[in-house]
């Protein structure tokens, strides 16, 4: 009934952002195959990190932080916040840039390689996307052999739209030696994100050494940049992997449209061209559509926007069996966790969480003792710890 209704109500091709939005809400308030939530208790790990953007996780129930102005930090078991590490590269912070996301190699406790990104500094005040690879050293006070893998082409004049999720690929449970990156269309740029021959807008997967995996799908294409895995994105700042190995991101949309996608090898995800969302100042995107042949559509929108932050697949029964396999991405706008129930790939019921935390969610992950980590974004940004009392 509510959905005929809902249908009959905003039936108009047009009115797809409000169908959306009203959809939205009813899956908000629990729709679908929405299973009892258990206690909750927020536990402050740490505190007084300066806009802290990723957590990683590091042997001995320790921490690594990134900062956005530009710092990493080891935060130990207890709580205790390190001094800043050495080696990080000049970083162009400002606005949404900074230096961003950051990951653990799978093989940590062997060859303590860390990855991470940042806005690189260019000439004339650009900017751009950028991946390094370092060493962590033992002493755990400084990064070693610090090596830019991939630097973001055309570097542009911006403060926004970074992008900067790094996700490590498996193949069959097995890592397979490559990484994607996800990349902003840096907002001025939007339409360059429906073209090749840049970087802008895209999803890339390189080596671990930077190097370009010969199974890409733009190989040997001419006029497209070899690193591309999909285009078509606006400001893609979530990103995980499902427990099938399958890669899950958000991104952002301008007014309304925040998306969920499953990007595919060589697919294109559609911005500009379509949105479920307005621009800014309330005029259609494109052409006002919200589909078209041969573009990808989201598994899942938001509208109105949530600002989607992090992401994490839950794989753990930490919290209860019901919860195993459920999806948890941040809102940064409503300052929530937002628990995503999914059946057959497909969203069935969201439910806000920690909406008394008072400050914007910006990461979430799970940690190796299956526990879900939270980063709050503010000048006296925390590390929560989220435990059940069932």
């Amino acid at each position: 009934m509510f959905r005929q209704t809902i249908d009959r109500i905003v039936s108009h091709p047009r009115r797809a952002a409000l169908r959306g939005f009203v959809a939205g809400a009813l899956l908000a308030a629990g729709g679908g195959a929405a299973a009892q939530s258990p206690a909750l208790r927020v536990q402050t790990v740490a505190g007084g990190l300066e806009h802290p953007w990723a957590v990683a996780f590091l042997p001995g129930g320790r921490f690594l932080v990134s900062e956005r102005p530009g710092r990493l930090r080891v935060v130990q078991a207890d709580g205790a916040l390190g001094p800043p590490l050495s080696g990080v590269p000049a970083v162009a912070a400002g606005g949404q840039g900074g230096l961003l996301d950051v990951v653990t190699d799978s093989d940590f406790a062997r060859n303590r390689s860390i990855y991470f990104c940042f806005s690189e500094p260019g000439a004339g005040g650009s900017n751009g996307t950028a991946l390094a690879r370092a060493r962590l050293a033992d002493d755990g006070t400084r990064l070693e052999d610090v090596r830019v893998i991939f630097s973001q082409r055309p570097k542009v004049a911006s403060r926004l739209h970074f992008g900067c999720r790094i996700v490590e690929r498996m193949v069959g449970g097995k890592p397979d030696g490559t990484l994607f990156l996800t990349l902003g269309e840096r907002f001025s740029q939007r339409d360059a994100a429906q073209k090749l021959d840049n970087h802008l807008g895209k999803i890339v997967r390189v080596g671990k050494d930077g190097a370009v995996p010969a199974d890409n799908p733009f190989i040997g294409r001419a006029g497209a940049l070899p690193e591309i895995w999909s285009y078509g994105h606006r400001n893609v700042q979530g990103a995980a992997l499902a427990p099938d190995g399958t890669l899950w991101t958000h991104e952002h949309g301008p007014m309304g449209g925040d998306e969920i996608n499953l990007p595919q090898a060589g697919k294109n995800y559609g911005w500009p061209l379509v949105s479920f969302g307005l621009n800014y100042e309330g005029t259609p995107v494109g052409a006002g559509q919200s589909a078209a042949p041969g573009l990808e559509p989201p598994l899942h929108h938001w509208t109105p926007s949530i600002a989607p932050s992090g992401m994490a697949f839950l794989t753990s029964e930490r919290y209860g069996p019901a919860w195993r396999g459920d999806l948890f991405v941040g809102s940064l706008k409503f300052q929530y966790l937002d628990r995503i129930e999914l059946k057959d790939g497909k969203v069935v019921a969201e439910h806000q969480l920690l909406q008394d935390v008072g400050q914007r969610i910006r990461d979430v992950r799970q940690g190796p003792d299956g526990l879900l980590y939270v980063l709050t974004d503010s000048s006296d940004g925390r590390l929560l710890r989220l435990l059940s009392n069932q």
